[in-house]
């Protein structure tokens, strides 16, 4: 993947969404919350957990999708940090397994993985519940004076308000 295809595919869209007049903290909000809940240590799960929380706090679906769809390879990657974290917090029995043995579990047998993961599971996500709130915030307190800057910045460049700015002579 090129720079080019993350412009196209992830910032052009945000900051065409700030051109809309999505104001910056409901768009820092989306994205914080796109990128948390897109982490989430289930499979499966996250477009709907993303597009209930756009519902039910009233934000920007499309942004929030979008973050969701760029956090898959870190859901990926974190689903097994999140594994252990929840072995040491409920001082569980380590289970080993890989990302590739989940896959092959799954394709195998979806209601066999779930049924082996689920202790490993709900451990994890409890592991997720304590961490993504902090996450979050911080999140969201980055992006949202960085959007504010990338707005100031659009409307100072927009050519109508170079027009407005520019006195008629007559």
């Amino acid at each position: 993947m090129s720079a080019g295809f993350f412009y196209r595919r992830l910032v052009r869209p945000i900051l065409d969404l700030l051109k809309q007049g999505v104001t910056p903290e409901k768009l820092a909000l989306s994205l914080a919350l796109g990128a948390v809940l897109g982490i989430f240590p289930a499979l499966g799960w996250t477009t709907a957990l993303c597009a209930l929380a756009a519902l039910a706090l009233h934000l920007n679906l499309p942004a929030i999708q979008i973050v969701n769809y760029f956090m898959y390879p870190a859901q990926i990657a974190l689903l097994i940090p999140f594994f252990r974290l929840g072995e040491r917090l409920f001082r569980a029995p380590h289970l080993p397994i890989s990302v590739p043995q989940i896959y092959a579990m799954i394709h195998v047998s979806v209601w066999h993985a779930i049924k082996l993961l689920w202790n490993t599971t709900w451990h994890a996500i409890v592991v997720w519940f304590v961490l993504a709130p902090i996450i979050a915030v911080i999140l969201y307190f980055v992006l949202t004076p960085m959007l504010r800057r990338v707005l100031r910045r659009m409307q100072v460049a927009t050519p109508a308000n170079v027009a407005e700015a520019v006195p008629c002579s007559r």
